[in-house]
């Protein structure tokens, strides 16, 4: 992990903006995402990435703790040309990044970072990269728009390498490996980095997601150390571009407006032509799926007005033609009961020739023929109709337009809420309604709101479900009924779960490994035993009283009280500086036995002697003393007579 290079001051970048009939912001030739500024403080950061403005952008939310995380420039640390995804999708150089850490260092308090999009990803030309994994590891989870947890195989993990390898062209400034990547395991959507969890550098894992992601969420776990991660985005764009042509006057039509719609219906850009007819969106996803849609001028009509178009591996062209309106014409607009224009609905006229409804709702038959007509409509999926025009007559010889054959339509009502912790909304969350017409799942947005539209009338039941890292705090579940009004103030609370951590250490401030810590709280006890370095964690913890006790091993007894309690509250506190303090036992040594000492016998009477100087008899045999000193004497006296002879 090149901590020295890696958290340079951040340099904001631009993407070039679909046209919205207002000035976009400066291009910059990159597909990199821009990560704007992080909000927040450790435990608690926010911020918001563009990836492609408008249609690929999220909100996200992380836990980290602090130190050296946020938003970095990429001046020092980028993926370089030469790697695979920057084959891709170019050299990250100077583009921006962000760092984040665990929630603790510890191997139980990971942080969790939850990335909410505002629209639904594409299926194919965007990335996210995950570096600096190496000492840590990364499980990443992905919910779709229905709120399904996405496969491995649909996060499209594209393959590991390493930014620092050696050999690679326009490399960053930092040393590695090129055998130093991090392993990827579907059965779990994990990414783990090298095997004896080494800090080293530029261990990195692309992915292409191939399904739609609402939600996507990385856990970032320690391992060893002190890690960071960092994650990078990115997407390919095009250009969506055509001319809009008036047969009848034979030329450009200037002033046309054309829309951009988007998969979902939604209207994503909007252009008007220039004086040689043409008009242009650029930088729109490079996807499938664009509907472009044109707004003929006053008195003008298009055979065609609207085209799909796909981007998905080069740019796109939509052109169209007008031509000035056959008499008489007939038009109106579909509304719903709040007065919102109710787009892509079928009207008829006369029970054949159709058109539908644009995006404002409004419609237009031309050339309608003398006599009494009649104009139907098909209501939406979640609409029925309340109004219809009655019929008219085309009179002859009259060219004056008909118009205001409006519809007003039904929108069902809406069943909707929030889901909070600490007060705060929380995103990606899914919640399931259980009604009338089956099942529906939805996501909450980055705020915590969640609606589910135009339900059929009936009784609902109402669930949430509590994403890693939080549990739900009250009722999981509601009963609703739903009649011919909206559903408002559906929420639900979730409790942020917490972790405790410490160390069990002796007197003078050695580590006591395996020692064994049990937590009891609401779920029931749970015991852990102490690393090498005494340190013990324990997270996803619900709220309430906890008692942490520390079972004292054999040599120790306690010096400071061997239990204690905590509360966790639903902000899920982290609550460190839970330590023990041991003192060794103090072992007595066994003495040493006193040496034996012969008591010295009193004088007695030898067995045939007398007089003073004689033994006392003890109860001993006297002879062998006896015999030992008659030999002494017996050898001093030959001694003595071998000496004479020499002499002599």
């Amino acid at each position: 992990m090149r901590r020295t290079v890696a958290f340079a001051a951040a340099a904001l970048t631009a993407l070039t903006a679909l046209a919205f009939g207002v000035p976009a912001s400066a291009a910059t030739g990159t597909p990199w995402a821009d990560w704007g500024d992080m909000q927040g403080s450790s435990g608690a950061y926010s911020g918001h990435v563009q990836i492609a403005s408008p249609q690929l952008q999220a909100d996200y939310t992380s836990d980290s703790r602090g130190g050296s995380v946020g938003v970095i420039s990429g001046a020092s640390v980028w993926l370089a040309a030469s790697t695979d995804v920057g084959a891709k999708y170019g050299s990250s150089r100077d583009q921006q990044y962000l760092n984040l850490r665990p929630r603790a260092d510890n191997a139980t308090s990971p942080s969790e970072t939850t990335y909410t999009f505002t629209r639904p990803t594409p299926t194919v030309n965007w990335t996210f990269v995950l570096g600096d994994i190496d000492a840590d590891k990364v499980r990443i989870t992905a919910l779709g728009p229905d709120g399904q947890t996405l496969t491995a195989a649909q996060l499209g993990f594209r393959g590991g390498f390493n930014y620092c390898a050696p050999g690679l062209a326009g490399k960053p400034s930092c040393t590695g490996d090129a055998a130093d990547v991090p392993s990827w395991d579907p059965a779990t959507t994990t990414l783990t980095g090298n095997p004896t969890a080494t800090d080293t550098s530029g261990a990195s894992a692309w992915f292409e997601p191939n399904a739609p992601i609402a939600s996507l969420t990385f856990a970032f776990t320690r391992r060893a150390g002190f890690p960071v991660y960092q994650t990078w985005f990115a997407a390919i764009t095009r250009t969506i571009s055509g001319t809009v042509t008036d047969t009848s006057a034979g030329g450009p039509s200037d002033g046309t407006v054309v829309r951009l719609i988007g998969s979902d219906g939604s209207v994503l850009g909007e252009a008007t032509t220039s004086t040689d007819g043409t008009y242009s969106f650029p930088d729109v996803l490079a996807t499938d799926g664009y509907r472009v849609q044109i707004a003929p001028p006053t008195g003008k009509i298009s055979d065609d007005p609207s085209r799909t178009v796909d981007v998905s591996n080069a740019d796109g062209t939509a052109d169209f033609s007008v031509r000035d309106i056959v008499p008489v014409p007939v038009s109106g607009t579909a509304r719903d009961q709040h007065g919102n224009p109710v787009a892509g609905a079928t009207v008829t006229l006369d029970g054949g020739r159709t058109v539908v409804t644009a995006a404002d709702g409004t419609y237009l038959l031309d050339d309608v023929p003398v006599g009494i007509h009649a104009v139907t409509i098909t209501a939406p999926d979640g609409y029925s109709v309340i109004s219809s025009p009655s019929p008219f007559t085309v009179p002859g010889n009259d060219e004056t337009p008909i118009t205001g054959k409006d519809f007003v339509l039904q929108e069902l009502p809406t069943l909707s809420g929030t889901v909070t912790a600490a007060g705060h909304g929380v995103g990606g969350v899914v919640v399931t309604a259980d009604g009338p017409g089956g099942t529906a799942q939805t996501l909450t947005a980055a705020d915590g709101t969640y609606s589910f539209p135009r339900l059929p009338s009936g009784d609902y039941t109402v669930a949430v479900q509590a994403p890693q890292g939080y549990a739900v705090s009250g009722a999981a579940s509601r009963a609703e009924a739903v009649g011919a009004l909206d559903v408002t103030d559906v929420d639900f609370a979730l409790a942020r779960l917490g972790s405790v951590a410490g160390a069990v250490t002796a007197q003078d401030g050695g580590a006591i490994a395996n020692a064994t810590v049990t937590v009891t709280g609401p779920d029931g006890a749970v015991t852990v035993t102490t690393d090498g370095d005494g340190g013990y964690a324990l997270g996803d913890l619900p709220p309430g009283e906890y008692t942490i006790a520390v079972t004292v091993p054999d040599g120790y007894t306690g010096a400071t009280p061997v239990s204690r309690s905590v509360t966790l509250t639903d902000a899920g506190e982290l609550i460190e500086g839970q330590d023990f303090v041991l003192t060794p036992v103090a072992v007595t040594p066994t003495p040493t036995p006193s040496p034996s000492i012969t008591p010295t016998p009193a004088p007695t009477t030898v067995p045939g002697g007398t007089g003073a100087g004689a033994l006392p008899a003890t109860g001993a045999d006297p002879f062998p003393a006896l015999g030992a000193a008659l030999v002494l004497l017996l050898a001093g006296a030959i001694t003595v007579i071998v000496a004479r002879r020499r002499r002599a």
